[in-house]
Protein backbone atom coordinates (compact mmCIF):
# COMPACT_ATOMS: atom_id res chain seq x y z
CA UNK A 1 0.00 0.00 0.00
CA UNK A 2 1.44 3.24 -0.83
CA UNK A 3 0.47 7.07 -0.30
CA UNK A 4 -2.91 8.15 -2.53
CA UNK A 5 -1.58 10.45 -5.79
CA UNK A 6 -4.07 12.93 -4.42
CA UNK A 7 -2.06 13.36 -0.52
CA UNK A 8 -1.31 17.19 -0.09
CA UNK A 9 1.87 17.13 2.58
CA UNK A 10 1.78 19.70 5.46
CA UNK A 11 4.07 20.84 7.93
CA UNK A 12 1.94 18.20 10.60
CA UNK A 13 2.44 15.27 8.33
CA UNK A 14 6.34 15.34 7.05
CA UNK A 15 7.00 16.34 10.61
CA UNK A 16 5.08 13.03 11.56
CA UNK A 17 6.83 11.15 9.52
CA UNK A 18 10.49 12.70 10.69
CA UNK A 19 9.21 12.07 14.02
CA UNK A 20 8.53 8.21 13.24
CA UNK A 21 8.10 7.05 9.86
CA UNK A 22 5.79 4.17 10.70
CA UNK A 23 3.31 6.38 12.62
CA UNK A 24 3.08 8.10 9.43
CA UNK A 25 2.37 5.30 7.94
CA UNK A 26 -0.31 3.99 10.23
CA UNK A 27 -2.05 7.44 10.14
CA UNK A 28 -2.08 8.79 6.49
CA UNK A 29 -1.21 5.40 4.59
CA UNK A 30 -3.12 2.95 6.18
CA UNK A 31 -5.49 5.88 7.82
CA UNK A 32 -5.86 3.48 10.83
CA UNK A 33 -8.05 5.00 13.32
CA UNK A 34 -6.54 3.71 16.99
CA UNK A 35 -8.67 3.56 20.33
CA UNK A 36 -6.01 5.20 22.43
CA UNK A 37 -5.46 8.84 23.95
CA UNK A 38 -2.28 10.99 23.19
CA UNK A 39 -1.69 12.16 26.45
CA UNK A 40 -3.19 12.19 30.41
CA UNK A 41 -5.03 12.79 32.18
CA UNK A 42 -7.24 12.74 28.88
CA UNK A 43 -9.79 15.54 29.51
CA UNK A 44 -7.57 18.07 31.15
CA UNK A 45 -5.44 17.45 28.04
CA UNK A 46 -8.66 17.91 25.79
CA UNK A 47 -9.88 21.20 27.76
CA UNK A 48 -6.36 22.75 27.08
CA UNK A 49 -6.46 21.82 23.59
CA UNK A 50 -9.87 23.49 23.19
CA UNK A 51 -8.58 26.72 25.32
CA UNK A 52 -6.07 26.55 22.51
CA UNK A 53 -8.34 26.58 19.30
CA UNK A 54 -10.58 29.41 20.98
CA UNK A 55 -7.93 31.15 21.75
CA UNK A 56 -6.73 31.19 17.67
CA UNK A 57 -10.53 32.04 17.04
CA UNK A 58 -10.09 35.24 18.98
CA UNK A 59 -7.31 36.13 17.32
CA UNK A 60 -8.55 35.75 13.86
CA UNK A 61 -12.04 37.72 14.76
CA UNK A 62 -9.63 40.46 16.36
CA UNK A 63 -7.90 40.71 13.25
CA UNK A 64 -10.44 40.66 10.71
CA UNK A 65 -11.60 43.59 12.98
CA UNK A 66 -13.84 42.45 14.94
CA UNK A 67 -12.66 45.14 18.18
CA UNK A 68 -11.26 43.86 21.62
CA UNK A 69 -14.21 45.44 23.53
CA UNK A 70 -16.77 42.45 22.01
CA UNK A 71 -14.39 40.11 22.06
CA UNK A 72 -13.12 40.63 25.69
CA UNK A 73 -16.21 39.25 27.73
CA UNK A 74 -16.03 35.46 25.13
CA UNK A 75 -12.36 35.30 26.51
CA UNK A 76 -13.52 36.01 30.23
CA UNK A 77 -15.55 32.63 30.43
CA UNK A 78 -12.50 30.58 30.93
CA UNK A 79 -9.90 32.00 33.03
CA UNK A 80 -6.63 30.38 30.94
CA UNK A 81 -7.63 32.19 28.13
CA UNK A 82 -8.72 35.38 29.44
CA UNK A 83 -4.97 35.41 30.54
CA UNK A 84 -3.35 34.75 27.11
CA UNK A 85 -6.25 37.00 25.40
CA UNK A 86 -4.79 39.57 28.18
CA UNK A 87 -1.43 38.96 27.11
CA UNK A 88 -1.98 38.81 23.15
CA UNK A 89 -3.72 42.49 23.30
CA UNK A 90 -1.03 43.65 25.64
CA UNK A 91 1.69 42.38 23.16
CA UNK A 92 -0.03 44.18 19.65
CA UNK A 93 2.33 47.34 20.06
CA UNK A 94 4.96 45.31 20.16
CA UNK A 95 4.06 42.74 16.88
CA UNK A 96 5.04 43.99 13.66
CA UNK A 97 1.74 44.80 11.67
CA UNK A 98 -0.79 44.16 14.32
CA UNK A 99 -1.47 47.99 14.96
CA UNK A 100 -3.55 49.61 12.05
CA UNK A 101 -1.12 51.02 9.62
CA UNK A 102 -1.72 52.03 5.93
CA UNK A 103 1.02 50.57 4.46
CA UNK A 104 0.39 47.04 6.29
CA UNK A 105 -1.61 44.23 4.98
CA UNK A 106 -3.00 41.39 7.18
CA UNK A 107 -4.21 37.76 6.29
CA UNK A 108 -5.27 35.97 9.33
CA UNK A 109 -5.89 31.95 8.89
CA UNK A 110 -5.06 32.33 5.19
CA UNK A 111 -4.09 28.49 3.52
CA UNK A 112 -1.36 28.46 0.62
CA UNK A 113 -1.01 25.56 -1.61
CA UNK A 114 2.38 24.63 -4.39
CA UNK A 115 2.73 21.50 -6.12
CA UNK A 116 5.93 19.51 -5.50
CA UNK A 117 6.43 16.67 -7.63
CA UNK A 118 3.39 14.41 -7.90
CA UNK A 119 1.73 16.16 -5.11
CA UNK A 120 1.21 19.09 -3.21
CA UNK A 121 2.66 21.28 -0.06
CA UNK A 122 0.13 22.88 1.89
CA UNK A 123 0.09 25.25 4.68
CA UNK A 124 -2.79 27.37 6.86
CA UNK A 125 -0.95 30.13 8.26
CA UNK A 126 -2.14 32.34 11.48
CA UNK A 127 -1.20 35.52 10.19
CA UNK A 128 0.73 36.50 7.45
CA UNK A 129 1.90 40.54 7.63
CA UNK A 130 2.89 42.34 4.95
CA UNK A 131 4.40 45.10 5.44
CA UNK A 132 4.56 47.55 2.15
CA UNK A 133 6.45 50.54 3.66
CA UNK A 134 9.38 50.37 0.59
CA UNK A 135 9.71 46.74 -0.71
CA UNK A 136 7.17 44.22 0.82
CA UNK A 137 8.62 42.34 3.75
CA UNK A 138 6.24 39.04 5.08
CA UNK A 139 5.69 38.32 8.48
CA UNK A 140 4.48 34.81 9.20
CA UNK A 141 3.44 34.52 12.74
CA UNK A 142 2.22 31.60 14.62
CA UNK A 143 0.55 31.92 17.96
CA UNK A 144 1.76 28.98 20.31
CA UNK A 145 -0.36 28.20 23.61
CA UNK A 146 2.46 26.00 24.52
CA UNK A 147 2.86 25.21 28.75
CA UNK A 148 6.42 25.79 28.01
CA UNK A 149 8.53 27.70 26.17
CA UNK A 150 10.44 25.27 23.36
CA UNK A 151 14.25 25.85 23.03
CA UNK A 152 15.02 27.79 19.90
CA UNK A 153 17.39 24.78 18.49
CA UNK A 154 14.07 22.69 19.16
CA UNK A 155 11.80 25.24 16.88
CA UNK A 156 14.45 25.77 13.99
CA UNK A 157 14.68 21.89 13.04
CA UNK A 158 10.48 21.71 13.74
CA UNK A 159 9.40 21.24 10.30
CA UNK A 160 6.91 24.32 10.55
CA UNK A 161 9.76 26.84 10.60
CA UNK A 162 11.03 25.44 7.47
CA UNK A 163 7.96 24.52 5.61
CA UNK A 164 6.04 27.91 6.14
CA UNK A 165 8.54 30.36 4.93
CA UNK A 166 9.66 28.08 2.36
CA UNK A 167 6.01 27.69 0.82
CA UNK A 168 5.32 31.30 0.53
CA UNK A 169 8.02 31.26 -1.44
CA UNK A 170 6.75 28.57 -3.46
CA UNK A 171 3.11 29.88 -3.63
CA UNK A 172 3.19 33.54 -2.71
CA UNK A 173 3.15 35.65 -5.60
CA UNK A 174 -0.36 36.06 -5.69
CA UNK A 175 0.40 38.53 -2.79
CA UNK A 176 3.18 40.31 -4.53
CA UNK A 177 2.29 41.29 -7.74
CA UNK A 178 2.88 38.07 -9.46
CA UNK A 179 6.46 38.10 -8.66
CA UNK A 180 8.32 35.89 -6.66
CA UNK A 181 9.23 36.44 -2.69
CA UNK A 182 12.93 36.56 -1.92
CA UNK A 183 13.44 34.60 1.24
CA UNK A 184 15.25 37.37 2.35
CA UNK A 185 12.03 39.12 2.47
CA UNK A 186 10.38 36.64 4.97
CA UNK A 187 10.68 36.22 8.61
CA UNK A 188 8.63 33.87 11.00
CA UNK A 189 7.56 34.34 14.24
CA UNK A 190 6.43 32.18 16.97
CA UNK A 191 4.73 34.21 20.02
CA UNK A 192 3.79 32.46 23.27
CA UNK A 193 0.23 32.98 24.72
CA UNK A 194 2.02 31.96 28.31
CA UNK A 195 5.71 34.12 27.69
CA UNK A 196 3.94 36.61 25.76
CA UNK A 197 7.77 39.20 26.37
CA UNK A 198 9.51 36.50 24.54
CA UNK A 199 8.49 35.74 21.06
CA UNK A 200 11.15 33.44 18.39
CA UNK A 201 12.42 35.20 14.98
CA UNK A 202 13.90 33.16 12.75
CA UNK A 203 14.07 35.31 9.59
CA UNK A 204 14.99 33.53 6.60
CA UNK A 205 17.53 33.33 3.47
CA UNK A 206 18.31 32.38 -0.25
CA UNK A 207 20.72 29.98 1.88
CA UNK A 208 18.01 28.46 4.06
CA UNK A 209 15.27 28.22 1.69
CA UNK A 210 17.66 26.18 -0.84
CA UNK A 211 18.49 23.62 2.48
CA UNK A 212 14.52 23.76 2.83
CA UNK A 213 13.99 22.62 -0.73
CA UNK A 214 16.72 19.90 -0.19
CA UNK A 215 15.39 18.49 2.91
CA UNK A 216 11.45 18.34 2.06
CA UNK A 217 11.70 17.03 -1.86
CA UNK A 218 14.43 14.53 -0.59
CA UNK A 219 11.94 13.62 2.27
CA UNK A 220 9.09 13.10 0.62
CA UNK A 221 11.05 11.21 -2.20
CA UNK A 222 11.55 8.97 0.55
CA UNK A 223 8.24 8.70 1.65
CA UNK A 224 6.90 7.50 -1.73
CA UNK A 225 8.98 4.52 -1.21
CA UNK A 226 6.97 3.23 1.39
CA UNK A 227 5.33 -0.32 0.86
CA UNK A 228 3.21 -3.00 2.92
CA UNK A 229 6.08 -3.49 5.19
CA UNK A 230 6.27 -2.08 8.20
CA UNK A 231 8.19 1.22 8.23
CA UNK A 232 10.88 1.36 10.87
CA UNK A 233 9.50 2.82 14.50
CA UNK A 234 11.13 5.99 16.07
CA UNK A 235 14.59 5.38 18.25
CA UNK A 236 12.84 8.18 20.67
CA UNK A 237 11.03 5.87 22.70
CA UNK A 238 9.54 9.18 24.63
CA UNK A 239 7.71 10.19 21.32
CA UNK A 240 5.62 6.79 21.66
CA UNK A 241 4.29 8.25 25.31
CA UNK A 242 2.24 10.73 23.33
CA UNK A 243 1.43 8.87 20.42
CA UNK A 244 -2.23 7.03 19.86
CA UNK A 245 -0.28 3.93 18.19
CA UNK A 246 2.13 2.95 21.48
CA UNK A 247 0.11 0.01 22.09
CA UNK A 248 -0.11 -1.24 18.76
CA UNK A 249 3.99 -1.59 18.16
CA UNK A 250 4.54 -2.43 21.39
CA UNK A 251 6.13 0.64 23.09
CA UNK A 252 3.62 0.54 26.21
CA UNK A 253 -0.32 1.38 27.11
CA UNK A 254 0.03 4.39 29.37
CA UNK A 255 -0.12 8.04 27.65
CA UNK A 256 2.28 10.50 28.87
CA UNK A 257 1.49 13.03 30.89
CA UNK A 258 0.21 16.38 29.05
CA UNK A 259 2.33 18.56 31.41
CA UNK A 260 5.59 17.09 29.99
CA UNK A 261 4.96 16.98 26.47
CA UNK A 262 7.53 19.43 24.53
CA UNK A 263 5.09 21.29 22.57
CA UNK A 264 1.69 20.33 20.86
CA UNK A 265 2.89 19.15 17.33
CA UNK A 266 -0.17 20.71 15.16
CA UNK A 267 -3.09 22.47 16.49
CA UNK A 268 -6.10 20.35 16.50
CA UNK A 269 -9.86 22.20 15.56
CA UNK A 270 -12.02 21.78 18.53
CA UNK A 271 -15.36 23.48 18.87
CA UNK A 272 -15.35 25.07 22.21
CA UNK A 273 -18.05 26.59 23.65
CA UNK A 274 -17.90 30.17 23.06
CA UNK A 275 -20.90 32.40 21.81
CA UNK A 276 -19.30 33.68 18.79
CA UNK A 277 -22.77 33.80 17.48
CA UNK A 278 -22.60 37.53 19.69
CA UNK A 279 -20.25 38.70 16.88
CA UNK A 280 -21.54 37.19 13.47
CA UNK A 281 -23.80 40.20 12.42
CA UNK A 282 -21.32 42.34 13.35
CA UNK A 283 -19.53 44.33 10.12
CA UNK A 284 -16.02 45.05 9.23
Amino acid sequence: MSISQNFQFSQGSLQDYVDCPRRFQLKYVQQLAWPAVDAEPALENELYLKQGSAFHRLVQQYLLGVSAEKLTPLAAQDLQLARWWENFLNSTKDLAGLTDTASVERFPEISLSAPLGRYRLVGKYDLLVIDRTSEPYFTIYDWKTSRKQPKREWLAANLQTRVYPYLLTRAGADLNAQNPIAPEKIEMVYWFANFPGAPLRFPYSPTQCTADEKFITDLIAEIDTLGDEPAPLTDNEKRCRYCVYRSLCNRGIQAGPFSEAEDEAARDDFDFELDFEQIAEIEF
